[in-house]
Order: C-alpha cells, then sequence, then structure tokens
C-alpha cells in the first residue's frame, strides 16, 4: 500500500507539474522554495547522465529484491521503509520507461527546487527517508520477522 500511494502521488505531481510549470517557476517560500520544471537524465544529483540504461537496470534489479524480501517480512516498520523505497524507485523508472526516447532511458521530472539543493521530486524524496529509514531499522536491530515462541 506505502509502495503505491508514493507512486500515485509522484505521478500525479509530475503530471501537474509538466502541466504548470513550462512556462517557467513558482516561487513558494521566496527563493528558498521554488516549483521548477527540471528534466534529470542522471541519477539523483544529476549524477551519471550517460549512464542512464544501467541506472534503470539498476533499479529494476532492487526493486525485483525488494519484492523478493517483502514476502518473506511481517513488520510494519519493515513494510513502511520498503514500500517508501519501491514507490520510489516504481515512479523514477515510470519516467525512464514512458518519456522520450523512452527504452529505459527517458529523463525523471524533477520540480522542487531549493537553494544549494538539485532539484528533486516525490519518488526521490520517498527513497531517500525509506532508506533512512532501512539503515535506522537495521542499526536498532528491528526484525523484519516476528520471532516464533
Amino acid at each position: 500500500m506505502t509502495a503505491f500511494l508514493v507512486f500515485l502521488a509522484d505521478y500525479l505531481t509530475k503530471f501537474a507539474a509538466v502541466e504548470f510549470l513550462s512556462d517557467g517557476p513558482i516561487k513558494i517560500i521566496g527563493d528558498f522554495v521554488k516549483f521548477e520544471l527540471f528534466f534529470n537524465t542522471g541519477a539523483a544529483f544529476s549524477l551519471a547522465t550517460s549512464k542512464t540504461l544501467f541506472l534503470s537496470v539498476f533499479a529494476m534489479i532492487v526493486a525485483a529484491g525488494i519484492l523478493y524480501f517483502t514476502s518473506r517480512i511481517d513488520s510494519s516498520k519493515w513494510a513502511i521503509g520498503l514500500g517508501l523505497v519501491l514507490g520510489g524507485i516504481f515512479g523514477n523508472l515510470t519516467d525512464r520507461i514512458f518519456r522520450n526516447p523512452g527504452g529505459l532511458q527517458g529523463p525523471v521530472v524533477d520540480w522542487i527546487s531549493l537553494p544549494y539543493w538539485p532539484t528533486f521530486n516525490i519518488a526521490d524524496s520517498s527513497i531517500v527517508i525509506g532508506s533512512a529509514t532501512i539503515v535506522w531499522l537495521i542499526w536498532a536491530q528491528i526484525p523484519s520477522r516476528s520471532v516464533p515462541k
């Protein structure tokens, strides 16, 4: 459910960004927070812009691993963390597949702009928050499965 909600929020906000931000940015809090349309062909922070196909394949492998792992968990905390990452992966992967030129090489729509920070989207935020959650779960030694009594 988490993955679906993240995917839906990401899809709808990217649709709105393409529709309403094509004429230029909208200032939300002065120059601190702006909604600004940007098409990112790379990974986070616009790194690896010439490696779009590799990034897409890597994202599919990670998604497959998460789907495999989720069938073996019963912890709601782990489900939320993994769902955040999975929803974000699907959100950005959808852009890679369906945005021109397609074929896993399309650009990702980014639209949230902060000073001194690369433009990002809901999917990016979800991946970061979900990954941080998973790191915390591992650090706190919270099991992904209930221990049989």
